[in-house]
């Protein structure tokens, strides 16, 4: 029978807890509503619903999946039986594989099947068989298990020339194996000679030294590399010293793919484990060994880098506000940028590309299209929040974000890219560019918290000590825990780890408890704990007689932003220390203060009396500011006629051009000299325009932006809603109810699994095609290959070969078989 339809029918009986159990785990099944039980087994059996449900099942799942798998054989229909399993799983027991079984089956990854013809007497046994498209989503080497010598010589075109003449040779030699004539018979003679692990303990017996640890390195994965791998195979040596790679490429033990690599056969990697598919199996996580810090240490650590990155983007915020951030013609932000805004908060270009990522994700800075400029909106809520919920603002938006923000700064895979003209490295990922956008990180870093609160729990000690954790530990978990998605986890979890340090989320290496009540969605206990022990911001600075002033402590953003246009900042931390100097107090002077104001708003914060030299700097600055002006214009307008520019003036139709006289014959305008030219013309009047040969640059007021909107995380969805599983089960019910027959999207997956699984067996198929005329006909023909929409079939009658569009079969059955 076919799988879908074998798998339609169980999903058909059963009950609606269990319809909810799986599309819960399974959601992607009804989206969109799918019509009836037919096309939820096509569906289910789909390759990317089936890899994303591989992705959810751990480790010992995945073993008794890819166990099950290289067992049966979904064309022949031959099943297994959990006693069946159990004999090619070291450590495994029936108590241990049955629960897995029945997991499996109620995610429809495998279901029920007759038993073999070989077994007379299944008793109460359940035999099973696995989805169509499993042998595709796990790929072609299951449990670590290299391909057959069978597969190879029929892969492989170069091992297929010399198989024949090699067993030759090994016969020669003495080897208990059989000559053969064909490369097929010679793959059965090795496979035969491989087969048990007494007969390749025989072998190994006379290999040279150090070939044992050479195959031990394929316990895992049955392909390695090896350098000239097809011309070591080319020779038997006898009696000659030669190391353990030609030694087992001589044998066929090892089998050259190309020049660099080879590939550990299947029998010979069965036997190696000592004839089972699985030589190590348990149901228990592995426990990594762990070192402890303090409570008191991780607390201090985590409320530090958490004053400091409230800092750090307070600060970020001015500098941006004061100078706007440029972005590069390819997208990102530039390495000289970057380093601009370093100096700006005293740091180095990784952290202050964190900074900016953490801002930007955090909509505290938006990207102004016009100007091609990151900007601060013109209002941010953020910067008068509580220290508390400002810190929550950051955590929510880092978790929901689709960035990774430790990604900047590394390699870009692939081709090597052009360098820009900033400076960065050439195929480098630059700050806020799309090169750090990854999809899954709101999944990964979800997975990592609950895996950091995983281990903490199972290793917290009773003095409250807490395991320190590091990238190892939690890579080697979710190894075990999803072993499928640990090429996601091993790109990201370093830097999420770090981004977790950076929010306080970990501190001395450990998951603190603001983390853990993240991690376990609980934001208002983790609001608490902040409340509870972050230090509130001070409102005052220490002026010293030195021209500096200390902040004994983390300053709240409004005291930092007015200091930071009175003085220079220098150093790093809570203590900052603020300079004052000619030049600052300049420039605060320039942005509309005098003396007198600047002095009541230092006597205000300062916890001391003003000193006498910085009362003197500030007020023989002032004293001396403004004598002379200098001021810019876009355009001015020259005549020799004074009286027809006296005239200009008074004209009203010209007062957008925010004239000024400065000479008799000159006019200086605030408009571009186009602007002013297009106005005058306007008034009557043939102006000349005169522009300077080379470009002039002026700055463009960024163009404003709405503030952000407090961001709400919610994590990642994994289970439909209530009402949208109600109304499936009403649909897929209301069909059974009313119809029977298999169409639509169940149609198309049939006839698919019907032609792959005659091109597997080289069976004839008995089709119904249309033609462009609209008139059908039915043909035999045996199918021999599918991609792209079209199938290609031989045509035995006719002799020949055809391809046929898909889209034009109506029907299709194996060859003999009455139609359904």
């Amino acid at each position: 029978m076919s799988l879908i339809r074998a798998l339609s029918k169980e999903l058909e009986a059963r009950s609606d807890d269990s319809l909810r159990a799986l599309f819960a785990a399974r959601p992607d099944l009804i989206s969109p509503v799918v019509p009836d039980f037919a096309a939820l087994a096509a569906r289910a059996s789909a390759r990317v619903s089936v890899q994303r449900a591989l992705e959810r099942l751990n480790k010992p799942e995945m073993q008794v999946l890819e166990t099950l798998h290289l067992c049966t054989n979904t064309d022949t229909g031959h099943s297994v039986s959990a006693a069946g399993l159990k004999k090619c799983i070291n450590g495994a027991t029936l108590a241990a594989l049955e629960p897995i079984l029945n997991k499996l089956q109620e995610l429809a990854l495998i279901h029920r099947a007759d038993p073999p013809a070989t077994v007379h007497n299944p008793g109460r046994q359940r035999f099973y068989l696995p989805v169509g498209s499993l042998k595709d989503v796990i790929g072609i080497y299951p449990a670590g298990l290299g391909r057959s010598y069978t597969e190879l010589v029929r892969l492989q075109p170069a091992f297929a020339q010399r198989v024949v003449h090699l067993v030759a040779e090994l016969h020669q030699s003495g080897a208990n194996i059989l000559p053969a004539t064909t490369p097929m018979d010679a793959a059965l003679a090795l496979q035969r000679w491989t087969s048990t692990p007494e007969n390749l303990q025989h072998i190994l017996s006379e290999a040279p030294a150090r070939t044992r640890p050479l195959l031990n390195k394929f316990g895992s994965w049955a392909m390695g590399a090896v350098p000239q791998a097809q011309r070591k195979a080319s020779v038997l040596h006898e009696g000659r010293d030669v190391g353990p790679v030609d030694w087992l490429l001589a044998r066929a033990l090892l089998v050259p793919l190309d020049a660099g690599h080879v590939e550990l056969p299947h029998s010979v990697g069965l036997s190696l484990r000592g004839g089972a598919i699985v030589d190590h199996f348990t149901l228990k996580p592995p426990v990594p060994e762990l070192g402890q810090t303090s409570a008191a240490l991780r607390r201090n650590a985590a409320m530090g880098a958490i004053a400091e990155v409230l800092r750090l983007v307070g600060d970020l915020l001015y500098a941006v506000r004061e100078q706007p951030v440029v972005t590069l013609r390819s997208g990102g932000v530039g390495v000289r940028e970057l380093k601009r805004l370093a100096d700006s908060l005293r740091l180095g270009l990784s952290e202050t590309a964190l900074i900016l990522e953490l801002s930007a994700l955090s909509g505290l800075l938006r990207l102004d299209v016009d100007s091609s400029t990151w900007v601060q909106p013109p209002s941010v809520e953020w910067l008068t929040l509580p220290r508390q919920e400002q810190w929550l603002w950051l955590v929510n938006a880092w978790l929901a974000s689709e960035r990774a923000p430790s990604l900047v700064g590394q390699t870009l895979s692939g081709p090597a890219t052009t360098a820009p003209r900033s400076g960065s490295p050439a195929g480098s990922i630059n700050a806020l560019s799309a090169e750090a956008q990854r999809p899954d990180a709101p999944l990964v870093r979800k997975r990592i918290l609950e895996i950091l609160e995983e281990l903490t729990l199972e290793a917290e000690a009773p003095d409250g000590k807490a395991p320190v954790l590091d990238a190892e530990a939690v890579m080697e978990r979710a190894e075990w825990a999803q072993p499928r998605m640990s090429r996601r986890f091993s790109s990201l979890v370093r830097g999420i780890l770090h981004e977790a340090e950076l929010l306080g989320l970990m501190g001395s290496g450990a998951l603190t408890q603001l983390g853990s009540a993240i991690a376990t969605e609980q934001p208002e206990l983790a609001l608490s704990i902040l409340g509870e022990h972050l230090p509130a911001a001070v409102n005052h600075v220490l002026l010293q007689a030195d021209l500096t002033a200390v902040a004994p402590g983390y300053l709240a953003p409004e005291l930092s932003e007015k200091l930071l246009l009175l003085a220079d900042a220098e150093g790093q931390g809570p203590a900052t220390i603020f300079r004052f100097s000619a030049d600052s107090i300049r420039r605060a002077l320039d942005a509309g203060q005098d003396a007198e104001t600047i002095l009541t708003f230092l006597r205000t914060h300062s916890a001391t009396d003003v000193p006498q030299p910085l009362r003197y700097l500030i007020k023989d600055i002032a004293s001396r500011h403004g004598r002379l002006r200098v001021a810019s214009s876009p355009s001015f307008i020259q005549s020799d006629d004074e009286a027809a520019i006296a005239e200009l003036v008074r004209e009203p139709g010209a007062a957008s051009l925010g004239l000024v006289r400065i000479a008799p014959t000159v006019l200086t305008s605030t408009a571009s000299p186009r602007e002013t030219a297009r106005v005058l013309r306007e008034l009557g009047l043939s102006p000349a325009v005169q522009e300077a040969e080379t470009a002039v640059v002026r700055y463009k007021r960024p163009t404003a932006v709405a503030g952000g909107v407090r961001p709400v995380y919610t994590a990642p969805r994994t289970a439909p809603p209530d009402d949208d599983v109600d109304a499936q089960l009403a649909v897929l019910r209301h069909h059974r109810a009313v119809h029977g027959e298999v169409t639509g999207e169940a149609a198309t997956q049939l006839g698919l699994e019907t032609l792959q699984r005659a091109i597997r067996l080289k069976q004839a198929v008995t089709m119904n095609v249309v033609d462009g005329l609209g008139n059908s006909n039915t043909e035999t023909v045996v199918p021999v290959s599918v991609s792209g929409g079209r199938v290609r079939v031989f045509d035995a009658a006719r002799d020949t070969e055809r391809v046929l569009s898909i889209h034009r079969i109506i029907d299709v059955e194996p060859a003999g078989e009455p139609r359904k």
